[in-house]
């Protein structure tokens, strides 16, 4: 994106991106604000850039669900597990019959409206905080207005995602669920399944570009485990907004591109 006249600067972009974007996501989230970008400076097409970013990122997934699995809500489990299959399908399926152009035009809102969800996260994270305040048995949830409200934002992780996982938290604690860690642990399930009905459209599609997805998903997991080691000597609201910053940084330089060309 920054150097396109430049094959091997790009590369390294690449790298470094991937790598603070593993970082981000192990400490706060919203390294795709950096790597969907980066493997867009590859020359790859916005709708396979995004496919190919998803799949890089997913691993990240995939350890955080290992890691959260006993906070699990076993109740819920079936409800948001179906709802996350059918919400990622769909938007993976959306998004490959998205025209490029079409979707080239929609990032830079994307984006913005990623970081703006990401950025209410910190307050949204607060409330929820103190809510998760009781000690005695989860009030029942009913499964179809859930699965209901949980649809569209399952859709979205598979269309773009940015920032959907406190949108995840959001609704289940709306509908009474107020433990912290098991509102968490779904999260990561509803994100890791969505991406991953998405990743498996993606493949079948052909919309993976795997000598990059191979690259950047290599240096994320290392920026992960960097990031992993040192989450907890760095303020929160310090990463927030270096993240907010980033995502608006990175929207803004998109509009001012559609603007020029």
């Amino acid at each position: 994106m920054f150097f396109d006249h430049i094959p091997h600067l790009n590369y390294i972009w690449l790298v470094v991106a991937s790598t603070i974007a593993g970082v981000m996501n192990a400490m706060a989230g919203g390294g795709s604000f950096l790597s969907f970008p980066a493997m867009l400076g590859m020359g790859v097409l916005p709708v396979q850039a995004n496919a190919t970013n998803t799949v890089a990122l997913w691993p990240g997934q995939v350890t955080s669900v290992a890691t959260l699995r006993g906070d699990v809500r076993r109740d819920l489990l079936p409800t948001v597990a179906i709802t996350s299959v059918l919400g990622g399908v769909c938007g993976a399926e959306v998004l490959l019959h998205t025209a490029q152009r079409t979707f080239l035009h929609l990032i830079p809102w994307l984006i913005l409206v990623g970081t703006m969800i990401f950025g209410i996260s910190g307050p949204i994270s607060k409330w929820l905080r103190r809510r998760a305040t009781r000690e005695d048995v989860e009030p029942y949830i009913p499964r179809i207005p859930l699965a209901c409200a949980l649809f569209p934002v399952c859709f979205y992780i598979g269309y773009f995602g940015a920032g959907a996982g406190f949108l995840v938290m959001t609704i289940l604690a709306l509908f009474g669920m107020e433990e912290m860690h098991s509102l968490n642990a779904l999260k990561v399930v509803a994100a890791m399944l969505s991406n991953l009905c998405a990743i498996i459209t993606f493949i079948f599609q052909g919309a993976i570009v795997w000598h990059y997805c191979l690259v950047s998903m290599v240096f994320a997991a290392f920026g992960g485990w960097v990031g992993a080691r040192f989450a907890r000597r760095v303020n929160g609201d310090v990463l927030r907004a270096f993240v907010v910053v980033t995502g608006v940084a990175i929207a803004g330089y998109f509009f001012w591109k559609q603007a020029q060309g």
